[in-house]
């Protein structure tokens, strides 16, 4: 196994983790909201009354922040060895994955793990599982 160093960027995970830690505790102090994406996401499909404002906001934050990065900086230009049949296969299993595991891995892995949540513990364990066995299987059984 090699390391691909120039993509090795440890500061910039720390620094992106540590604001995301911040942002999901300043969400659920003054909202008392966990910041599941999928779950803010989802309660714009069945909208209740007063609910619709902040979702919006925090998603249209979501979307918005490359563009405030991006005055700053340059952008990198993501590369996807995937065709458009994948990744629209991908992210129906996602979205079937976040309704079976009652939430996603930001909700689960930030906010519950954080919360000692028994289900979220359970639920990182098994995305990490499944991601681990997933890259043992296209790495060293399929070769790819």
């Amino acid at each position: 196994m090699q390391i691909d160093w120039t993509a090795f960027t440890p500061w910039h995970a720390a620094v992106g983790g540590v604001a995301i830690g911040l942002a999901a505790a300043i969400f659920v102090l003054f909202n008392g909201r966990i910041a599941g994406i999928s779950g803010i996401l989802g309660g714009l499909l069945v909208p209740l009354r007063g609910d619709m404002g902040w979702r919006l906001a925090f998603l249209l934050g979501l979307l918005g922040s490359p563009l405030v990065y991006a005055a700053f900086a340059a952008l990198r230009r993501p590369q996807i060895d995937a065709g458009y049949g994948t990744l629209v296969a991908a992210g129906l299993l996602v979205g079937i994955g976040t309704r079976y595991g009652s939430g996603c891995t930001s909700g689960h892995g930030v906010c519950g793990i954080s919360r000692l949540s028994p289900r979220s513990l359970a639920a990182t364990a098994a995305f990490m599982l499944a991601g681990f066995a997933t890259v043992f299987v296209v790495r060293h059984a399929l070769g790819a």
